[in-house]
């Protein structure tokens, strides 16, 4: 018999294939998920490490507040004002006010914070020679300047417990600006509130006389300097002036004196610039009046000027005119142009408009005259102007010495008031220390504690228990490789997703095939569905069901396709390919004496070797003796020529495959078929390994159409997906309890 061997999968071209149907399969679990839908899912997923690091850190957290010492902050508040240092402030010489301000500022929170002004009020305080004091911060007796006699400090070690004590002062205190403000903060914690306020006002108070002493310096070497230059230009300031009035004679050069023009301004102004103005501003203005009147001229020409339509005698005409003009309308209705009413009307029009022309004439003669009377002005102001302006160039040119000589004036002028301001401002100080620091509120003794703060506590553990859960969280989500999500199939392990079979407890698969509307039997029906997209010709004519390991779920996957391919009016038959454990052929409660293995070893005859699986409504064929090397048998060529005699009797050949790892059984059997599809159980298998296992599969040449997510619990799914949702859909599950009560 020649036997016409079908393209089948020993040389399987997935190209062949539709392309787009392969990929519609998978188009909705492709999509990318969101990032915090998958910040979600990976929180829901690893909730109770996120809540047991939660309650951990808020545990350690209460505990840390209720052990530590209660300490108190006391504050005062001081007021630090900008002030100059020079001697001469010149304008122009200091740098821009903003860095100074910022080198200002912080030069005085660094004098707050100086180990002089530390020491200094450990002094006043009388903090030195105090044990309680060094015994409240925690300071031990372990050198000699520390040891006491008697219940006192030796005074040999009096300059290093005064170093210490500037030193506990500086770490315990705080210097806080208040923003865009002049104000400062000065706090001081320790656990006696009461010494707390003693601190932070002995600080304010010191800090302000040390400005002081600091002031507070003699001013007699300013003040002779001054004299001097105070003289110096006094000279000056008169010689400039004897120059500038006498080449002002010389050059017969008259300037009014200014308007006021700012304080201490002395600008002068001539006589021929003054005129110049005022007649280059009448002149402007005789130009716009010039230019309006025109307008008005020229308008005055068409009939309906403006000004004609302002005129009321003219309104007045027209208004009678139209008045005459109607009641001529009405009688035209009913007699003839030669009726003697109507002829008088008519006459009375055309007076009416006679005098309208009249009184246009006159209007537009008035603008003429206007017209005419601005032109004249105009010209007489512009040639006035053009005289002026050739006095004012002479000007000018015999100006340009006395600008010298009267900016010499006005900066020696300027340099003397500095000079003598200056002086004066010495001469009244007298060396009094001007202070630019005051105090705005003085410390009070804190009623409550500063720290530790249970609520900013328990939120700092709050916060530090959420960002361990999380950090827990995501190493748990990179180390765990289990297929949690049906689109972990496609994002992990690079497989088209065909559906998605919930978990079946209480019942056998084969009990749940039986009720039609188990979740089960939906399951699989989606996943025929899936399958019938993915060739040109519908569902492949012949696939194998594999998976990684044992028992997760392969057989259930092959004998439920098989049943469904069967209820929809296929003939279909289910080969057991696994013939190192068999499991078809207890499905059908019969041996497996005879099977696979004897048409892998010679048998030609195959009706012998099939039992039929008459409540699921396809035909089966057992694996058959247990050869001692499984794999030796389809090494040949003779499981694709049992496939190809199945298919001309059958219109599916459905084979239930050995695991791929550990056994070369699988990619034998994947070869020789049009695809394969792979079961992955959820929740139990690492992605890793089936990767593996998918790389041998591809090493052999087969076609993987897509997985299978088996053993899947909504429960245990990640969050937000709802694949609770849909195989339930429409049951009602009391009336199925019953239902199974009575069976």
């Amino acid at each position: 018999m020649n036997l016409v061997t079908p393209n089948l999968r020993g040389n399987f071209n997935p190209a062949n294939q539709d392309p787009a149907g392969a990929k519609r399969i998978s188009a909705v679990q492709a999509e990318e998920i969101p990032l915090i839908r998958q910040y979600l899912r990976i929180a829901m997923r690893w909730r109770y490490v996120i809540v047991a690091a939660l309650a951990a850190c808020v545990v350690a957290g209460l505990i840390i507040t209720l052990l530590m010492t209660p300490k108190y902050t006391a504050v005062s508040t001081i007021e630090i004002s900008r002030e100059a240092s020079q001697v001469t402030n010149f304008e122009g010489v200091e740098r821009e006010t903003g860095i100074a301000d910022q080198e200002f500022y912080q030069t005085q929170y660094g004098l707050l914070r100086s180990r002089a002004l530390s020491e200094r009020v450990a002094v006043q305080l009388r903090l030195i020679d105090d044990p309680d004091f060094f015994q409240m911060f925690g300071v031990t007796s372990d050198t000699p300047a520390f040891e006491l006699s008697n219940g006192r400090y030796a005074a040999a070690g009096r300059a290093e417990r005064q170093r210490a004590a500037g030193e506990i002062l500086r770490e315990n205190l705080s210097i806080s600006p208040t923003r865009l403000s002049r104000l400062v903060d000065i706090g001081f914690t320790s656990p006696d509130a009461a010494f707390s306020a003693r601190v932070a006002n002995a600080w304010s108070e010191n800090f302000i006389q040390t400005n002081l002493e600091r002031k507070v310096q003699a001013t007699s070497y300013g003040r002779n300097l001054l004299e001097r230059q105070l003289a110096q230009q006094k000279e000056l300031l008169d010689e400039s002036q004897r120059q500038l009035v006498t080449y002002a004679s010389q050059q017969e050069i008259i300037n009014l004196p200014a308007q006021s023009s700012g304080e201490g301004s002395s600008t002068e102004r001539s006589i021929v610039a003054d005129d110049l103005a005022s007649l280059n501003a009448a002149l402007g203005e005789a130009t716009a009046d010039r230019i309006a009147a025109e307008a008005r001229f020229r308008e005055g020409g068409r009939r309906a000027s403006a000004e004609a339509l302002r005129n009321q005698a003219i309104n007045a005409l027209r208004q009678r005119r139209a008045e005459y003009a109607a009641d001529y309308q009405r009688l035209m209705t009913q007699f003839e142009p030669g009726y003697p009413a109507a002829r008088q009307i008519q006459s009375q029009i055309e007076q009416l408009d006679r005098s309208i022309a009249a009184e246009e004439r006159r209007v537009s003669g008035s603008l003429q005259g206007d017209y005419r009377s601005a032109l004249q002005r105009e010209r007489g102001l512009r040639n006035r102007v053009e005289s002026l302006k050739a006095d004012y160039l002479d000007l000018r040119r015999r100006s340009i010495q006395y600008n010298i000589f009267q900016q010499e004036v006005d900066t020696n002028r300027t340099l003397y008031e500095g000079l003598l301001q200056r002086y004066r401002e010495i001469g009244i100080a007298g060396g009094v220390g001007v202070n630019n620091v005051s105090i705005v509120d003085q410390a009070d003794v804190p009623q409550r504690p500063s720290s530790p703060r249970l609520l900013l506590n328990l939120a700092i553990a709050i916060l530090a228990g959420l960002g361990l859960g999380a950090g827990l969280a995501f190493a748990l989500e990179q180390i765990d490789e289990a297929i949690a999500d049906p689109a972990e199939v496609e994002r992990r392990l690079g497989l088209p997703l065909l559906g998605t079979v919930p978990k079946v407890e209480g019942q056998t698969p084969r009990d749940a095939l039986l009720d039609r509307k188990s979740e089960l039997v939906d399951a699989y029906l989606a996943v025929q569905t899936n399958l019938a997209f993915t060739t040109e010709h519908g569902v492949p004519r012949s696939f194998a069901v594999t998976s990684t390991r044992p028992a997760e779920g392969k057989s259930t996957t092959s004998l439920s396709l098989a049943t469904t391919l069967s209820r929809a009016g296929r003939k279909v038959i289910l080969v057991d390919g696994d013939m190192r454990s068999p499991s078809v052929h207890h499905l059908g409660n019969v041996g497996h004496e005879r099977g696979l293995s004897n048409f892998l070893a010679g048998e030609d005859s195959i009706e012998g070797l099939t039992f039929p699986m008459t409540d699921l409504g396809f035909t089966a064929m057992s694996a058959g003796p247990i050869p001692p090397n499984a794999a030796e048998l389809l090494t040949g060529n003779r499981l694709q020529l049992l496939i190809t005699r199945l298919l001309e009797t059958y219109d599916n050949v459905v084979i239930d495959s050995p695991p791929v790892l550990g056994l070369a059984d699988a990619p034998l059997i994947a070869s020789r078929v049009e695809g394969v599809i792979y079961a992955v159980e959820s929740h139990g298998i690492r992605s890793s390994l089936v990767k593996t296992a998918l790389g041998r599969l591809a090493s052999a040449n087969a076609y993987v159409i897509g997985g299978v997510l088996t053993k899947f619990e909504p429960k245990k799914a990640h969050f937000g997906y709802g694949y609770d949702y849909g195989y339930g859909y429409g049951r009602d599950a009391a009336a199925d309890a019953k239902k199974a009560a009575r069976t």
